[in-house]
């Protein structure tokens, strides 16, 4: 008599989980990510669209159709367009941003001393919030404040302006303290993509007699092109944005009122919520044309330095 050993059931091999089973995992895990992303992000922006077609105030429950009024009084009104010109001060000093942050990544990439505590320094501006920076910087602007002190110490007295209501120094004011906030932001990314590059690299750069320059040029800069490149077109999509320090320390007063602040007003002073919601399609526009013209100058090309 013979009988058949079977193997336990806890050894036994477990069925294979069907095909359909199989597709639809990758969707489940992926779907509570989009439905917040659908719900937060493309289905207002839908209804931002279909309100710019409108003249509603955001009280009334109709909401007449305009067609492409709104459009066209956002490109032929110059109070509207000429606003846009504001963004060319934050454009300009978004590229010292970037050359100040590129700077002290590449020194504080090596060996220094204290360079934990310039990279905290660095980077601290970046953590405070926008509304406690533009206070600070209201009080190191106004008249009599701390900047004029530190240049009467100096004995540059007689360099003293009135910072934020000259028409012709109050962007440039605006614009430094942009570049103050967000130089650690910069700063933080080139830092890690030049970390990462391998000290291989420079050793075999060292032993064929490259310097501090050449390594600079042949190596920091192709293996870190990506996060230029990032740079760029978070500097270009946030000159063209800027909210926070103008509202806060000028209100847009002295020809500092930037595109994204005459929205605001016209949403929420004026009641035109249309209007503004043409405006802000007309800015999303922008950005994505100049994001797109910068990525067809600046190809994101794969690098391979080992």
């Amino acid at each position: 008599m013979t009988t058949t050993m079977q193997r336990p059931a806890a050894l036994q091999k477990p069925p294979a989980p069907p095909k359909r089973r199989k597709r639809w995992m990758p969707w489940l895990y992926l779907a509570p990510a989009l439905g917040l992303l659908i719900t937060f992000t493309y289905v207002p922006v839908g209804n931002m669209v279909y309100y710019s077609f409108t003249s509603w105030d955001g009280l009334d429950a109709t909401m007449d159709p305009v067609g492409l009024d709104n459009y066209v009084r956002v490109f032929t009104d110059e109070r509207y367009w000429r606003v846009f010109l504001v963004s060319g001060y934050y454009f300009v000093a978004s590229f010292a941003q970037i050359a100040i942050a590129l700077y002290f990544a590449v020194i504080l990439s090596f060996n220094t001393r204290f360079r934990n505590l310039f990279k905290g320094i660095l980077f601290f501006p970046y953590l405070l919030n926008g509304v406690a920076v533009g206070f600070v910087f209201l009080y190191l602007f106004q008249p009599g404040g701390t900047l004029d002190t530190v240049l009467g110490w100096a004995g540059l007295g007689e360099h003293t302006r009135y910072w934020l209501g000259d028409p012709d120094i109050a962007n440039i004011s605006l614009a430094g303290t942009s570049v103050w906030r967000f130089t650690g932001l910069s700063f933080v990314l080139f830092l890690g993509a030049i970390q990462s590059i391998p000290s291989e690299i420079y050793e075999a750069a060292e032993i064929d007699g490259a310097g501090d320059w050449h390594k600079f040029r042949h190596i920091i800069v192709p293996g870190i092109r990506r996060i230029i490149s990032l740079s760029f077109i978070l500097a270009i999509s946030g000159s063209l944005s800027v909210f926070d320090i103008p509202f806060i320390m000028t209100g847009g007063a002295n020809g500092t009122r930037t595109f994204v602040v005459q929205a605001y007003e016209t949403a929420f002073q004026f009641r035109q919520i249309g209007l503004a919601s043409a405006m802000a399609v007309v800015l999303l526009l922008v950005v994505l044309l100049v994001t797109w013209i910068q990525r067809r100058i600046v190809p994101d090309e794969e690098v391979t330095l080992s």
